[in-house]
């Protein structure tokens, strides 16, 4: 089998052949995009904002003494909008991360990668914070390459200084707000009032964090997305041609002829009035301004159709719209669209495959929905007490049992426990609690008595009832050894 070179590939395939970010000799290719304004940057950026707020706030909201979100992987201890979820609730965890990646499967076969361009905090972060101080501090793009390009000098020194200080402070206050997430921000904040020699493990995962967030947005950027990020990948396994994506519009766009100093006096009128503007016979609507690619994060040209370096992020939809009003064409020539509405005017996303995705996540809904409501605040577990078989006391033969009780509610329970089969089993507390605290994992023993006769042989099964308020709450079974 041949080997294609690059050299080989036409230059209108050539996109296919190489990434935009890396040149075709193997080096970065840095990308200086552009600032763009227009509609769906302003309210990307309002919910960019919202998102921020929130990331940042969650770790220190409680709801019922239970912290708002918490993923301590390392103590398996979860907490999801104010409801925790204990080892033995992983089940539960596992149901709901495969509900999550359905959803984002579902929402990506319709809408494309609308949670790359809107939601992902790497897009959040690059665009809406790091790169807007940069352009701050090293100016418009342009100015940034000639700087680049350039020697250091004393102006270049201290601007990259300012940026990294910047940089790493910034990503200091993320790698300070994901361990809030996992270790809890109670003991975050209490580990960081003892100081970092009295939690040397801790301040290494912090600096750690901190380190690899910087280099993220200060060297990897865009890389992140269109080399490491595994969602671009099956992301193609997902869109089909009726999936509403940021398409260009080749019919309309195509042929591509610059707008020249003639094309503006001679529609001047038309474009002053805001009347709409045809085109010379052969002329599409694309301008070849190369707008687009200017303002695109990743450094794609869209009017090569859809690719896997697109994050859906809309900079190149607002930077053509505004290029159109100026030259008095209509908008929408790169748009949110599917690439079956271009092609034959009118498409319908809800196809089979949707169709299907859709029924599996309502029975994946309808299974986390049935799992909660069944979830008891109290989990009980009774085991036979390990290393013991059976006694002989004055009222009779006697078990020992270990009790374990997770109270899995923002409240304190008082519990109680009865014998409720068979007859003449009684139970004995052996300084068991009367209350379980809420969040706590209550352990301790007690003894079932079988008077004489009332166990007929061993591994009878004894049903034992805990009762809340005179009401029965769980039953459980256990086995009773006889001699």
């Amino acid at each position: 089998m041949s080997v294609i070179q690059l050299d080989e590939v036409e230059d209108h395939e050539r996109f296919r052949a190489e990434m935009a970010s890396i040149a075709s000799d193997g080096r970065r290719r840095w990308v200086y995009a552009r600032q763009v304004h227009g509609f769906f940057t302003r309210w990307r950026t309002v919910l960019s904002w919202l998102l921020l707020g929130f990331l940042f706030l969650a770790p220190h909201v409680k709801i019922g003494g239970h912290q708002f979100l918490l993923f301590n992987i390392l103590e398996r201890e979860f907490v999801f909008f104010g409801i925790p979820f204990w080892p033995n609730d992983f089940y539960l965890v596992a149901v709901l991360f495969l509900t999550g990646i359905i959803t984002v499967v579902l929402i990506t076969a319709t809408v494309g990668r609308i949670w790359c361009g809107w939601l992902c905090p790497q897009t959040v972060f690059m665009e809406m914070v790091f790169r807007k101080i940069e352009w701050w501090i090293d100016g418009p793009p342009k100015q940034q390459a000639l700087m680049h390009a350039g020697g250091w000098t004393s102006t270049r020194i201290w601007k990259t200084a300012l940026k990294i200080f910047v940089f790493f402070a910034i990503s200091f206050a993320i790698a300070n707000t994901f361990l809030a997430y996992i270790i809890s921000s109670d003991k975050l904040i209490a580990d960081v009032t003892d100081g970092p020699l009295q939690h040397v493990e801790l301040f290494v995962a912090l600096v750690t964090f901190t380190f690899v967030f910087f280099m993220v947005f200060y060297r990897f950027r865009e890389q992140a997305c269109t080399i490491v990020c595994p969602y671009g990948r099956y992301m193609s396994a997902l869109v089909d041609e009726s999936t509403i994506a940021i398409t260009y519009d080749y019919k309309r766009g195509e042929t591509r002829v610059k707008w020249n100093r003639d094309d503006t006096e001679s529609k001047k009128d038309s474009i002053e009035k805001g009347l709409p503007v045809a085109r010379a016979e052969g002329h599409g609507d694309c301008v070849d301004c190369h707008q687009c690619v200017t303002v695109c994060p990743t450094g794609i040209d869209i009017r090569n159709g859809i690719q896997l370096e697109c994050v859906s992020c809309t900079a190149c939809i607002d930077a053509c719209d505004e290029v159109m009003d100026k030259v008095g064409l209509p908008q929408g020539l790169i748009r949110y669209t599917s690439l079956n509405n271009v092609e034959n005017g009118s498409s319908s996303i809800v196809t089979p495959r949707i169709k299907a995705y859709f029924l599996i996540w309502l029975a994946m809904m309808g299974l986390v929905v049935t799992l909660f409501a069944l979830r008891s605040d109290l989990d009980v577990v009774i085991l036979r007490q390990e290393g013991t078989t059976w006694v002989q006391t004055a009222d009779g033969t006697g078990n020992f049992y270990r009790l374990q009780i997770i109270n899995k509610s923002s409240k304190d329970l008082d519990f109680s426990i009865r014998v409720l089969s068979p007859a003449g089993v009684q139970f004995k507390n052996l300084g068991l609690p009367s209350v379980v605290k809420s969040g706590e994992v209550m352990k301790g023993r007690f003894m079932l008595i079988a008077k004489s006769n009332s166990i007929a042989k061993t591994g009878t099964k004894v049903e034992i009832a805990i009762l809340q308020k005179d009401e029965i709450v769980k039953t459980l079974l256990t086995s009773f050894v006889a001699p």
